[in-house]
């Protein structure tokens, strides 16, 4: 109810999202469901898992849309928050496994990618729940094949490549050495499931192989050995050391501000492993002294970190397993407030209170106060302006009732906030609020902004000035040509055109239409007409400053 009903309200306007449906859209287009090429030719970085499962979900409407291709990621966030709180309520008490399976849904990187088109969210609901099923197998005695790990394990290799079993049976692998297993045995048996895990990718790895040549061999090496051993051929997301503990704490907002808060008004702040001890979160020094249960969490935070801090290439969704393992301990963090430090709860939960009740004074404020133009500059000032008027405008009755919604929540905890400050209550007020505020940002204010930045409103005058009856469209990215790897295009228009859009820079063609930017074209204007083209400009795009030419080679 929170996430379902705003999947669609987004349009593309980043070129990650686009990129991974493109593929879907050319798998119902063409019927290739191995290697299907987009892009003029651009075959897909990543195993079909997540593009089989967008291509199915939009069959049933027909076609590929912003909400069908963000489906099974939203899906996958769902099925893991439900099968975070089965594992851990069998495990401890149901308030610990409903508090930690929702804070880890709402917080604010789980939320984001449950929300995107991306590949990310998947992986990290079979990873996560492969764990789970690998944990069950050890607590019954190592009896039996786990199948439905090894098949989780094996979807997660046909999502993003060999990772997707190499985490689950790294981590498993280390939990039971902790737990004094013998080593052969234990790496017997999880190779043996890895290996097992490993034949679906196999099987489309050969398939592919026989439609893409050396040329996907190459690209399978680039994307998984190259990017684990830092030797690409090119650079692709490489941040330094301690990138990954930032993306850590803003992916935990708000919850980084109740860590916080806890450190701060709970005397902990000179000794931080004083908050562990006093809460009794976890003997963090002692791992042989915690529970089975805190251990296995403490091994995935541990392991999955260190994993993927080795590659150069880092990125903040990499790190999604993790949540639901560190949202156990937050969980425990808050029940141990709500009965023992009240204060940080409750100066948590009034800061998001206020937080609502300001959405809709916002609301308000951007409906009648007239913003003069003349107060947007520089580069990004036709945008600016074009957000503020669309933010003005907002008015359809249910986003009016969902702002009124997030804001009678805040009013409420103020009011009763008395009968909501302790236990259990204070714990559950805090989620709602979170929950209240998402409501608003993602059924109102951001689709409202993010659609500003798209193009999809500019791609049917595009496509009114290269028509398709006379002559085909092609793209020039002086970015995407000279690239060694992982080369740019022009992919939000190539969707929303219909996958209409050529190489210009591989097929030169002899005549035809081509979308380019404006200083693309000034800087390769002399380059093109030494081979002979001729251009007629036919529009340009105000946003982002492309250009339709007609061309011809003379």
């Amino acid at each position: 109810m929170t996430m379902l009903p705003f999947l669609g309200l987004s349009d593309y306007h980043t070129k990650g999202e686009p990129r991974e449906s493109i593929v879907s859209y050319c798998m119902l287009e063409t019927g290739n469901w191995v290697l299907p090429r987009n892009n003029g030719g651009e075959m897909a970085y990543k195993p079909p898992f997540f593009h089989w499962c967008v291509a199915a979900v939009s069959a049933v409407q027909g076609k590929v849309t912003e909400g069908s291709s963000r489906l099974p990621s939203a899906l996958a966030l769902i099925a893991m928050t439900m099968a975070t709180f089965c594992f851990f309520r069998k495990r401890t008490t149901v308030s610990l496994a409903l508090t930690a399976s929702l804070v880890a849904f709402t917080s604010f990187e789980l939320h984001r990618a449950g929300g995107n088109c991306r590949v990310d969210m998947v992986l990290t609901a079979l990873t996560v729940c492969a764990l789970f099923c690998l944990y069950r197998w050890y607590e019954r005695g190592m009896r039996g094949i786990p199948l439905l790990a090894i098949l989780l394990m094996g979807l997660g290799t046909l999502t993003k490549g060999p990772v997707g079993s190499i985490i689950p049976c790294l981590v498993m692998g280390v939990y039971m050495l902790l737990r004094r297993e013998n080593f052969w045995k234990t790496l017997g048996w999880l190779s043996l499931f890895g290996v097992l895990s490993l034949i679906p990718y196999a099987l489309w790895f050969v398939a592919a192989w026989h439609q893409g040549g050396q040329e996907f061999l190459d690209l399978m090496y680039e994307e998984n050995i190259g990017r684990m051993t830092n030797t690409m051929s090119y650079d692709s997301c490489v941040e330094p050391w301690y990138y990954n503990f930032l993306t850590i704490l803003s992916g935990w907002i708000p919850y980084t501000l109740l860590a916080l808060l806890a450190l701060i008004l709970t005397g902990c702040l000179k000794n931080i492993g004083n908050l562990w001890n006093k809460s009794k979160i976890c003997n963090a020094w002692k791992l042989r002294d915690n529970s089975p249960i805190d251990l296995f969490a403490l091994t995935s935070i541990v392991i999955i970190f260190v994993f993927y801090c080795i590659p150069q290439s880092k990125r903040s969704v990499y790190l999604m397993p993790i949540y639901p393992f560190i949202g156990y301990f937050i969980a425990r963090m808050m029940l141990w407030m709500g009965e023992k430090r009240t204060m940080p709860l409750n100066i948590f939960n009034g800061i998001l209170a206020t937080i609502s009740i300001l959405l809709f004074i916002a609301f308000i404020a951007l409906k009648f106060v007239d913003i003069p133009d003349t107060m947007f500059h520089g580069r990004h000032a036709l945008q600016n302006q074009m957000t503020m008027e669309a933010l003005g405008s907002i008015g359809q009755w249910w986003q009016v009732l969902i702002v009124i919604i997030t804001t009678a929540i805040g009013v409420m905890w103020w009011v009763y906030r008395k009968y909501v400050n302790r236990g259990i209550m204070a714990v559950a007020a805090s989620i709602v609020l979170v929950l209240g505020i998402y409501l608003s940002l993602d059924g109102v204010y951001n689709p409202t902004v993010l659609n500003v930045k798209s193009i999809k409103g500019e791609c049917p005058n595009i496509d009114r000035a290269a028509p398709i009856a006379k002559g085909k469209l092609y793209e020039y990215m002086e970015v995407g040509v000279k690239a060694k790897g992982d080369p740019a295009h022009f992919f939000e228009v190539n969707f929303y055109l219909g996958n209409r859009i050529g190489s210009f820079h591989i097929e030169k063609p002899q005549k035809g239409f081509l979308l380019i930017s404006e200083d693309d074209y000034k800087l390769n204007e002399k380059q093109f007409a030494s081979e002979g083209y001729c251009f007629e400009k036919r529009y340009e795009e105000p946003k982002r400053k492309m250009q339709i030419y007609h061309f011809e080679k003379k």
